[in-house]
């Protein structure tokens, strides 16, 4: 029987892509195959639009042990131990149903960690949602707020992993299409890895975990257009979690591992059982052959089609050696899981799929995973409809501003969300959520791990290259206002309809950009995720690549953010930098006081940015840093507010040719604030790296002056910081 082109379409597939599949089959596909097809070309599963762009990114060093193309990217950290670490979206679930939508994106990250043997340690989530404050809107931005934030509070403190950091944002074009990005991190030994690989013809591939159910048919085709009116009624399609079943699965595949008796395992993550037996089979060059009536499952009459498409969660699919099934199976029945043999690997490269012996579905493992389409989409300018003019703009009252700066949803205070996670959780967090970047210890070494999270759409909206670079030097900051030295990134790439050529210009620049830093902070990605046609009726997000970076350092007292003593001197270590009117638009100034963006990102000197960090890192070594806090959101004013919220302020004043809005505001990269007992050493090590040290001040109690402009209690200050999210959301 002939398939209709509604019934094409309706698996996200174009008329030529079936034709190519006719092609590839020399037939009709059945409705299996075509749902199969359906889901493993989806943009989700293919990176079909992004493939040919991705190759531009730097993906080695002498670190790398694993890149992109596995399930987490791998790094040496010494001494035998490696981490391992990745980031993925969850978008399109969690605004269809928040809570659901936020916990499984946790859960699959946390799968992709614990295949390759694993354990995780850390989480971290870079959040984007719509204005609070929208008439028309607010309320369900709140729900969803609310929704997200619980569903990965509930996961992963019920799975037993730290949230240790993140960040959130809230634009008005996040208003139909909330950002929920996931990372997770884990440590193991070198000898411990495993891929996703089907090794050993004739050797049984056994399906352990939860039993599938109908829950999350074509989330991966849905996570591959654009909402609409009808988005509301997808909810069939989100995957429901259990971090308490995923816990099980964690320690029953831990220890299924150290018997030997596994040679290849992949968690069912995107596209379900159809994913992990096709991918499987693919990387290694076998064949996969199953049957569906050996599957375990929670419902009766589920169809092949069915079966092969559910995003049922807490499931994985391994390849152990022939023989030693009963040691497999006594592993996971100890844990209380299923485990059934519902397949073998073959020869032939194909994966077939019978249902009580009947053929559904045979298809080449290398055509599905590996030859779908890849396109070359045309694109022209990146999308922008602003000025590149400022408009004319003066204060009056400079310290208003700043209390309204801190009080505004980026820049306040998230305690409200990571009040909710257990960040200390395996007692291996040594700074948490609320500072620049995040640190585990690797216990049993003498090294830690420290993560930053960065996003910014606004830059990015302005000019996608020159904002992914400044992204990259931002969370390389992060990690080196902490004393760690960045070794390596995951991204995750959130961007609208690349079938539009504004919008697939805005992909390639921003790729163009991180692949231009990443190649320069020598941060190798090592894999990540793209997340496209992120519109609500026609309107696209901002373009909002999201990074990752990892760093390493020598497990010691961290660097805190805030000042510790009075009578400290302090140090702006980069100097107050350069701006001007046109590179003003973007920042959280232009946001909040003026309402309104318009010009270009700040300037970034890539070579200065990079000498700046080094030094940070030598002054952080050497213990002259008494607190360090890089300037970024809101600028110099913001920053020493915040580093004030322990209870010591400072006394600044400021000698510079910029307007007071630019002075105190400008978000130039570049830039970190050092209270230091040594000044001069600090200054020492700052001139050996070529690099400004300007002393603007002395750390003081209760009180923060800066200059003739700002001149205030921190209690004055601190108390809309710390309550505005909360009372913006109750």
């Amino acid at each position: 029987m002939s398939l209709t082109l509604q019934e094409v379409s309706a698996h996200r597939l174009t008329w030529s892509e079936y034709e190519k599949i006719l092609s590839l089959l020399g037939r009709e596909p059945t409705f299996t195959e075509l749902g199969i097809f359906g889901v493993m070309w989806s943009e989700h599963c293919s990176y079909k639009s992004s493939r040919i762009h991705l190759r531009k990114l730097p993906t080695r060093s002498k670190l790398v042990l694993v890149g992109p193309g596995e399930n987490a990217g791998i790094i040496d950290i010494g001494d035998n131990v490696a981490i391992a670490f990745k980031i993925e979206s969850h978008n399109h679930p969690s605004f269809i149903e928040p809570f659901q939508g936020a916990a499984t994106g946790v859960g699959g990250i946390l799968r992709d960690i614990f295949t390759m043997g694993a354990r995780p340690i850390a989480v971290m989530d870079a959040l984007r949602f719509g204005k609070l404050d929208n008439s028309e809107t607010g309320q369900r931005n709140k729900r969803i707020v609310q929704g997200v934030v619980s569903g990965i509070s509930h996961y992963g403190n019920c799975f037993g992993v730290p949230t240790v950091g993140g960040e959130c944002v809230f634009e008005s074009c996040y208003d139909g299409n909330p950002l929920v990005n996931v990372f997770a991190l884990g440590v193991f030994k070198h000898d411990e890895i495993f891929f996703g690989r089907a090794t050993g013809v004739g050797n049984p591939v056994i399906y352990v975990g939860a039993k599938t159910g109908r829950d999350g048919i074509h989330g991966a085709s849905m996570a591959s257009e654009e909402f609409s009116e009808e988005s509301k009624d997808k909810r069939p399609n989100v995957q429901v979690g259990d971090p308490f079943m995923e816990k099980l699965l964690l320690e029953a595949c831990l220890e299924v591992m150290k018997t030997g008796a596994v040679v290849g395992i992949q968690d069912m993550g995107a596209a379900g059982l159809t994913c992990s037996t096709c991918e499987m089979g693919s990387r290694a060059g076998t064949g996969v052959e199953i049957d569906l009536k050996d599957v375990p499952q929670r419902e009766t009459g589920m169809t092949p089609y069915e079966i092969m498409l559910s995003e049922s969660q807490e499931r994985m699919l391994l390849v152990a050696e022939k023989g030693r099934e009963q040691e497999v199976f006594d592993v996971f029945h100890k844990w209380g899981l299923d485990a059934a043999v519902v397949g073998v690997v073959t020869d032939d490269g194909m994966l077939r799929v019978r249902n009580h012996g009947e053929i559904v579905a045979e298809l080449s493992n290398r055509a599905l995973a590996d030859e779908a389409p890849l396109y070359d989409r045309p694109y022209t300018k990146p999308h922008r409809t602003v000025p590149m003019h400022s408009p004319a703009f003066s204060s009056t009252d400079l310290t208003g501003d700043l209390t309204r700066l801190l009080a505004s949803s980026d820049v306040c205070s998230k305690s409200w969300i990571w009040d909710q996670y257990d960040w200390m959780v395996r007692t291996n967090t040594t700074l948490g959520p609320g500072s620049d970047a995040a640190i585990v210890r690797i216990k049993e070494t003498d090294s830690s791990i420290a993560m930053s999270l960065d996003g910014n759409g606004r830059y990015c909206y302005l000019d996608p290259r020159e904002g992914a670079k400044l992204i990259v030097a931002e969370c390389c900051r992060n990690l080196s206002t902490s004393g760690a030295l960045p070794i390596a990134a995951t991204n995750n790439l959130n961007f609208g309809n690349p079938e539009r050529p504004e919008i697939m210009a805005q992909l390639v620049e921003a790729i163009e950009g991180i692949a231009e830093a990443c190649t320069f902070f020598e941060t190798p990605i090592t894999g990540g995720n793209v997340s496209l046609y992120n519109e609500t009726l026609g309107e696209a997000i901002y373009p909002t690549p999201v990074m990752g970076i990892v760093g390493l350092l020598k497990t010691a007292a961290p660097v805190p953010m805030q000042f510790v003593e009075p009578g400290r001197d302090i140090v702006l270590l980069g100097g107050l930098g350069a701006s001007d009117e046109t590179h003003f638009g973007g920042t959280q100034y232009a946001k909040v006081i003026l309402d309104t963006l318009w010009g270009l990102p700040p300037q970034l000197d890539m070579d200065y940015e990079k000498r700046v960090q080094a030094a940070m890192r030598e002054i952080a070594q050497a213990g002259f840093a008494e607190s360090a806090h890089d300037l970024s959101d809101g600028g110099l004013a913001v920053a020493l507010a915040e580093a004030s919220f322990r209870g010591v302020g400072a006394h600044v004043n400021l000698e510079t040719s910029l307007r007071p809005e630019l002075a105190l505001f400008h978000e130039g990269p570049s830039r970190i604030l050092v209270s230091t007992a040594s000044p001069g050493q600090v200054r020492e090590i700052a001139a050996k790296h070529g690099v400004v040290a300007d002393v603007i001040g002395k750390t003081v109690k209760d009180q923060l002056t800066i200059g003739p402009w700002v001149d205030c209690s921190i209690a004055q200050l601190q108390r809309p910081w710390k309550t505005a999210l909360e009372e913006a959301l109750h």
